[in-house]
């Protein structure tokens, strides 16, 4: 079962790559996202994938704490949820996916805004609770700037 738990917090292994695993995670999000509802405004189901991910993100993180260590890099489904939270509603352009990328990845990093601060709850609750934060921002920035016509 830990195998299991190793491969979804890994993102089928996207969590092995040395350097960048959570740019390329969130990347992969962004493809899959586009490829998945270009072609439909059923915002229904990018809640139910986005809550899904997050949930089975937080029991799978949690699970492969023991074995990786606290908020191991090789846990890259809080980079999924997140950026998923961070598309969320947005239309499905390029433009506006690679916008949040760069602002998602942002916010990720930098951990600005009380981000940091989420790291301290306990098991998979701090693994996926600062991602889906940064997510939080950067969709609240897009909104912002989508309903302003800002690009």
């Amino acid at each position: 079962m830990i195998t299991l738990h190793r491969l979804i917090s890994s993102c089928l292994g996207i969590g092995y790559i040395q350097k960048g695993s959570g740019t390329v995670a969130a990347l992969f999000c962004c493809v899959c996202w586009y490829f998945i509802f270009r072609n439909t405004d059923n915002f229904f189901w990018q809640v139910l994938i986005t809550v899904s991910i997050t949930l089975v993100g937080i029991f799978s993180a949690g699970k492969v704490e023991e074995a990786w260590g606290k908020d191991s890099s090789k846990v890259v489904i809080d980079e999924i949820a997140g950026m998923c939270v961070s598309l969320l509603i947005l239309p499905v352009q390029w433009k506006y996916i690679i916008a949040a990328f760069v602002l998602f990845r942002f916010f990720d990093i930098a951990k600005p805004l009380f981000i940091r601060k989420l790291e301290v709850f306990p098991g998979g609750y701090g693994v996926m609770a600062d991602d889906l934060l940064a997510g939080i921002y950067s969709n609240v920035i897009m909104q912002i700037i989508i309903f302003n016509k800002l690009f």
